[in-house]
């Protein structure tokens, strides 16, 4: 517990902060990771899990479509702590337990996804496909500047549908 005085004039306000839910880790430093690290967390990603890219439709977006990408672990909440833990070593993202006791760990920035792809690439054995299908997207998204090009974003987007299993896709299009 840290105890923090702030005095303005005559005005003294005590703040108690509990740092124990405050984590103060550079992120550089958490992508510093062994080969055995790496390749765990691929083999992680392989088994328990997901990487895909949603359409969602929103009117104040240039196309009509917010462009999501996301890589998704799962865990049951049995295994909290083992999961935090090995969840902390990647140094971005954001965890939270569902409803039904599923812990998810998600990692939804561009860069990020970036990051975390090219440090587990080498060693993705089952989602290989994704992780490339990915990259091509997050590098295509970049150059987009038309209608046209959005177009064929969102039919690169819909490929995942070949290699990834979902029960409530829904293909997109655009209106004219």
């Amino acid at each position: 517990m840290m105890k923090l005085n702030i005095s303005v004039k005559s005005i003294t306000i005590r703040l108690k902060i509990n740092l124990s839910y405050v984590r103060i880790i550079p992120r550089e430093a958490k992508m510093r990771l062994s080969s055995t690290q790496k390749s765990y967390l691929a083999g992680f990603l392989d088994g328990d899990g997901s990487i895909y890219v949603r359409l969602k439709p929103n009117d104040t977006y240039k196309y009509g479509f917010q462009v999501s990408p996301y890589i998704i672990f799962f865990q049951s909440s049995k295994e909290q702590k083992n999961f935090e833990r090995l969840c902390s070593l990647i140094g971005f993202g954001y965890m939270r337990k569902r409803k039904d006791g599923i812990m998810e760990f998600t990692i939804g920035r561009k860069e990020d996804i970036r990051k975390f792809l090219s440090m587990v690439k080498p060693y993705v054995v089952l989602k290989r496909r994704q992780v490339s299908l990915m990259e091509e997207i997050l590098k295509f998204k970049d150059t987009v500047k038309n209608k046209n090009d959005f177009e064929k974003l969102m039919e690169l987007i819909d490929s995942f549908r070949e290699i990834n299993y979902s029960k409530k896709r829904i293909k997109r299009s655009l209106t004219p």
